[in-house]
């Protein structure tokens, strides 16, 4: 309460016919009059409503798992209490999902008094998956889930993990699923900035981002055989879970904090930190990684203050332009000991450096050419047919 309101006027306001609803509230033992609120909706509105009432659990899992054990429709859809729905999203959805036979679909969040994710929205798919698009970094439970998906592998939200549950139930969605829409051209979710910082994402000790990272980086190594496309997907964890805990909070913590964030983390680097990974990522993310891995702090510290600096690292071109690096503290430092391939920028990041030239996609190719013609006789064919 008060967002619980508007949350279910958005419900209420759908354009699906109400009769094709129904909605599951769980009041997970709130004590702001939440109860009695939805008890309220229930009895007034003219679609199918049932309201569960049971003491705290302390996270979304379990009541989450309570709602899906008790859904009869084809389709679930995960609604936060303090967020609320476009009014045509469920019919959107749905229709995206019949349309294309789909498991999951993706409907366009915008955030109101916060961020929400962006990358995903580029254009509006009727069919993709988690290798081929963006989607892999909109990994909350706001989705459309067909409920035959979830049933047939039993899938349900890990209680035991107060952060990060719905990462790993939604990347195990995606890469279960026979494809996965996205509906980009219409807002279906508002994903609300509450006044109170409240946000269990926001909450909790640094440990139980550690617990998240493990869990879906064992998700992925479990379901992905090793290679490029589970290099791409761990690209997801590493960026999202891993790195913000050694970034600039990282330099108030105190000495036996970070002493734990490197134990917590060494296990994690040591089984899924793999050189596909990083050179997916810009240098400062993969630089930061890379001494963790190492269990360099003391260097990671410098790094740490320059990036929360925002200075712009000099970049030294080499090989007539086509390899540009990147100079963060330590480069080339005969005492730290860093590889060069640590600071070497991919395109994407040495376009915005003047003088630097991208090489050839075919450059192989290329060169192979020039061998063959090297070898060839010194007359071409139309001579030595004349």
């Amino acid at each position: 309460m008060p967002y619980l309101v508007e949350c279910l006027a958005s419900v209420e306001a759908q354009t699906i016919d109400p009769g094709r609803m129904e909605v599951i509230a769980v009041d997970d033992g709130s004590t702001d009059g939440t109860g009695e609120c939805l008890e309220e909706f229930a009895a007034r509105v003219p679609i199918p409503v049932t309201v569960i009432r049971q003491e705290n659990s302390g996270g979304p899992s379990g009541p989450r798992n309570v709602g899906l054990a008790k859904a009869t429709g084809r389709y679930v859809f995960f609604l936060d209490a303090d967020d609320r729905l476009g009014p045509e999203a469920l019919e959107r959805m749905v229709a995206m999902a019949d349309k294309n036979g789909t498991d999951v679909v993706l409907g366009r969040v915008e955030g109101v008094n916060r961020t929400a994710p962006k990358s995903m929205w580029g254009q509006t798919l009727d069919r993709t998956d988690v290798f081929s698009s963006n989607i892999k970094f909109t990994l909350s439970a706001q989705k459309l889930f067909r409920r035959a998906l979830l049933d047939r592998h039993g899938m349900r939200f890990d209680e035991s993990l107060w952060t990060g549950e719905d990462a790993v139930f939604t990347l195990e969605a995606y890469l279960r699923a026979d494809g996965v829409s996205v509906v980009a051209d219409y807002t279906c979710y508002y994903l609300v900035g509450r006044d109170d910082g409240k946000h269990v994402t926001k909450t909790g000790g640094y440990a139980l981002r550690f617990d998240s990272a493990r869990a879906l980086m064992k998700l992925i190594a479990d379901m992905v055989p090793a290679g490029d496309r589970r290099d791409l997907l761990m690209v997801r964890p590493f960026l999202i879970t891993l790195l913000p805990q050694f970034g600039p909070k990282f330099l108030t913590d105190d000495e036996e904090v970070r002493r734990h964030k490197f134990e917590l983390a060494e296990p994690l680097m040591e089984a899924y930190w793999t050189p596909g990974v990083a050179r997916r990522l810009k240098v400062h993310e993969r630089l930061r990684l890379h001494l963790v891995a190492m269990q360099r702090a003391d260097l990671l510290l410098d790094v740490v203050k320059f990036v929360k600096a925002k200075k712009q690292a000099a970049a030294v071109l080499e090989k007539r332009g086509t390899r540009l690096y990147l100079v963060y503290p330590h480069f080339r430092s005969p005492k730290a000991g860093i590889p060069d391939e640590m600071y070497l920028a991919d395109a994407r990041e040495a376009r915005a450096f003047e003088g630097y030239r991208e090489a050839a996609a075919n450059s192989f190719p290329r060169r192979a050419l020039r061998k063959i013609r090297r070898m060839l006789p010194s007359k071409g064919f139309g001579a030595a047919a004349a």
